[in-house]
């Protein structure tokens, strides 16, 4: 009954288009409207521009601690894609569920929330469910001072990304960055008249590469990811007009992905203080309106494995199993650990079948969802 329950909540989450350029505000009203029908109190959260919403919901006593069941609402878009299907009716092949969304993550919202209706926690079961997740994590960023500010802090939580039912400990986080150089043209004759930002671009690359050997020194003892040391990444470089004009304005995008927030801070701090000692003294000497201007694009925060996690342990023992695995892709698992709380990812489909052309989530991974959610929820 349950199963059946599910496949019916997800062909009508699927029908709702909610990429993350648009609303997904239909769908906050249908998850809210069932969870409240199971006997959930719920707080609807508007994004600042107020086409989108975060949901929590709490079910059980108004208590500390307790569980959260934790996925995102949006999803990628389809466009330039080559679908068998409408990838916004979901298609159903009796062992597999087609459609933008079943997989990644709609398919493990609408098994929680199914599940919802038909447990009784002695401790509180809650519910986030969040908007802009692949475009930055932006819901759930919005979302964790909201908790501070209310107290709310349960114990531990399941993120339910596409794991195959797996249970993930760890992840990098992935920080994306855009570099504006402001410069200033002149005739490419004389260069020394100019500013050009190109080439300080070019400067800023390379101390972004001097870096990468300081990352890998700072490798932390028994890393297990792969590669096991913070990341950078050069994505594009531009700047310019012509061969003989100094170049005004460049840009450089650029990432990386820590294997610990200090990683993070670290790259940031040096990187500034190459900005302000070096680089734009020497710009503003040729010309005071000189600038160098870092855009941030988004910035996830890591799982970092730890020794000890009450959340991967309950679910290793619900799934039979006695290894927790770390995955390359981010996920909102870091934002939620940073408040405190001990954070695993796990939920049904594969991420090899995410973001793709005729995207699913097996029968069998979703009867699976439920069998762990079922005592995961009862015994809260």
């Amino acid at each position: 009954m349950s199963l059946r329950e599910t496949v019916e909540l997800l062909d009508q989450l699927i029908a709702m288009p909610t990429v993350s350029a648009d609303s997904n505000m239909a769908m906050i009203a249908e998850l809210a409207q069932r969870l409240e029908d199971a006997g959930a109190q719920t707080d609807v959260m508007l994004s600042p521009c107020g086409t989108k919403a975060n949901l929590w919901a709490r079910i059980g006593p108004d208590a500390p601690g307790g569980l959260l069941l934790s996925g995102h609402t949006d999803v990628v878009p389809v466009e330039d894609q080559d679908w068998t299907s409408d990838p916004f009716a979901m298609r159903n092949t009796g062992d597999r569920l087609y459609g933008r969304g079943t997989c990644d993550m709609k398919g493990f919202i609408a098994a929680a929330v199914v599940m919802a209706g038909k447990v009784q926690a002695q401790k509180p079961v809650h519910f986030a469910f969040t908007y802009d997740e692949e475009v930055g994590c932006i819901g759930a960023r919005a979302l964790i001072p909201e908790l501070q500010a209310r107290g709310l802090q349960p114990t531990m939580a399941v993120i339910g990304e596409p794991t195959g039912m797996r249970v993930i400990e760890g992840h990098k986080g992935c920080c994306e960055y855009t570099t504006h150089f402001t410069g200033l043209e002149g005739h490419g004759s004389d260069p020394g008249r100019g500013v050009n930002a190109a080439e300080y671009a070019v400067r800023y690359v390379g101390r972004l590469m001097e870096l990468r050997a300081d990352l890998m020194a700072r490798t932390p003892a028994g890393s297990r990811f792969e590669p096991p040391w913070t990341t950078i990444n050069i994505g594009r470089v531009s700047g310019g007009v012509a061969h003989n004009v100094i170049a005004g304005k460049a840009e450089v995008e650029w990432e990386m992905r820590p294997v610990v927030q200090d990683d993070a801070r670290f790259v940031r701090k040096s990187i500034e203080a190459f900005v302000e000692d070096e680089m734009l003294p020497m710009m503003r000497a040729i010309y005071p309106q000189a600038d160098i201007r870092t855009e941030t694009i988004g910035e996830i925060a890591g799982l970092e494995p730890m020794e000890v996690n009450t959340a991967r342990d309950v679910l290793a023992g619900l799934l039979g199993t006695n290894s927790a695995e770390l995955v390359p892709f981010g996920t909102e698992a870091g934002l939620f650990q940073e408040m405190g709380m001990d954070v695993v990812v796990c939920g049904p489909g594969h991420i090899a079948q995410a973001h793709k052309p005729d995207e699913f989530v097996a029968i069998d991974q979703m009867a699976a969802c439920l069998a762990m959610l079922e005592p995961l929820m009862t015994g809260a």
